[in-house]
């Protein structure tokens, strides 16, 4: 059994990672997805959170807002919408964001008819997975 699994990250700005990796948790649209080395062949939605990936025995994040992944036994590539590493993140900013996205809710009460409640959710969705990657 291989020991390890290529784990590529890719966003429409930039080419963000190609490392072989022990293991992944991606979020997915389910739930939490762990991926090991010869994982079978799936396709999966990627929702707003945290993917997590280990590496000599020490665990990476990087917070991302949605997109796809495709995982064969070899390899995992996956197609973000956004994505930072922690160490991008500004803590104080993605505090703030968190906060300006409850106040909205609180504004706007709930409706998940109501766009600006829509928006405001996954506002304050991006910005918990953004301090999540950091804890």
């Amino acid at each position: 059994m291989a020991s390890t699994i290529r784990l590529e990250l890719v966003t429409p700005e930039r080419f963000m990672l190609s490392e072989d990796v022990e293991e992944i948790i991606i979020p997915g649209y389910e739930g939490e997805l762990g991926v090991l080395p010869e994982h079978t062949q799936y396709l999966s939605i990627v929702n707003v959170g945290v993917l997590s990936y280990r590496k000599g025995g020490g665990w990476q994040k990087i917070a991302i807002s949605g997109g796809v992944a495709e995982i064969t036994p070899e390899r995992v590539v996956v197609l973000a919408d956004t994505a930072e590493h922690a160490e991008e993140i500004n803590l104080e900013r993605a505090r703030l964001a968190q906060k300006r996205a409850e106040d909205e809710l609180k504004q706007v009460g709930h409706s998940l008819d109501d766009e600006r409640y829509k928006l405001a959710e996954a506002a304050l969705s991006r910005a918990i997975s953004r301090i999540s990657a950091i804890h």
